[in-house]
């Protein structure tokens, strides 16, 4: 990948920030994309991107963030990283929480990528990555809000990836499981709070079942989000890679 014009939603941090940079370093023109105008800027200081503070829930920034990128004079690559989680369970979600993980998690995905999907089309083509979760398929306690938005995410892909086969525009999901982000750090935090130990040693019981032992760093998620957007995935469209080291193994049979 190099030369590519490439949108980066959620940029300020975690697996959107590992990406961004991944990209820039590359040789692309990178619009990177978050509401946090100072994260935005830590990044820009130490690679080569173009800052948008926007946010995914605000069609007048979306727009705003797209005549940007349009007059750059193409969009080849959309990554929609943008999401919050939270922790409820089905008696006690809010309608407060569950509106929040839709707007963003879901419809601000839609969102972008029904702005974007225009100018990939007059680009010829292009790709689209979203970050969904593992939490999609596996619905845990704590995930009642969290695990359908990112469900629908998939869902919505895969119905991009069927119409827009035929404007060659490539749409793909990323399930990532458990990475070390400030967002996993914030979970763990809480998980600790709650339990009287620390975030290192609830970090700990987590990686204990997984079959790699460990979480995953942003920047291996990066690696999958560039393959998927890549001409190397040329025929790859309405796919989900599911990248969680093991994690939905039954790793609990062998002891752990």
């Amino acid at each position: 990948m190099k030369d590519q014009h490439i949108l980066v939603t959620g940029a300020a941090s975690g697996i959107g920030a590992a990406v961004a940079e991944r990209l820039a370093q590359e040789g692309n023109l990178v619009f990177a994309m978050d509401r946090s105008a100072d994260a935005l800027a830590g990044l820009a200081a130490h690679c080569r991107v173009t800052p948008i503070v926007a946010d995914v829930t605000a069609q007048a920034d979306i727009d705003r963030a797209i005549a940007l990128i349009a007059a750059s004079g193409r969009l080849d690559v959309v990554v929609n990283a943008a999401g919050v989680v939270a922790e409820d369970n089905p008696e006690d979600v809010t309608d407060a929480v569950w509106e929040r993980m839709l707007a963003i998690n879901l419809t601000g995905t839609m969102r972008i990528c029904r702005a974007a999907i225009p100018l990939l089309r007059q680009a010829g083509g292009g790709a689209i990555v979203n970050v969904a979760s593992v939490a999609a398929f596996n619905s845990t306690p704590g995930s009642a809000s969290y695990a359908p938005s990112k469900a629908a995410v998939v869902a919505y892909t895969r119905n991009i990836a069927y119409v827009h086969g035929v404007d060659k525009i490539r749409a793909n999901c990323l399930c990532p499981g458990w990475t070390r982000t400030p967002m996993a750090e914030q979970e763990m935090r809480d998980a600790a709070a709650a339990a009287g130990s620390s975030m290192e040693q609830e970090f700990a019981r987590v990686e204990a079942r997984i079959a790699l032992q460990r979480m995953a760093s942003p920047q291996e998620m990066a690696s999958c989000i560039r393959f998927l957007a890549s001409s190397e995935a040329s025929f790859v469209t309405g796919a989900v890679l599911v990248a969680d080291g093991g994690g939905r193994l039954a790793t609990h049979a062998r002891g752990f």
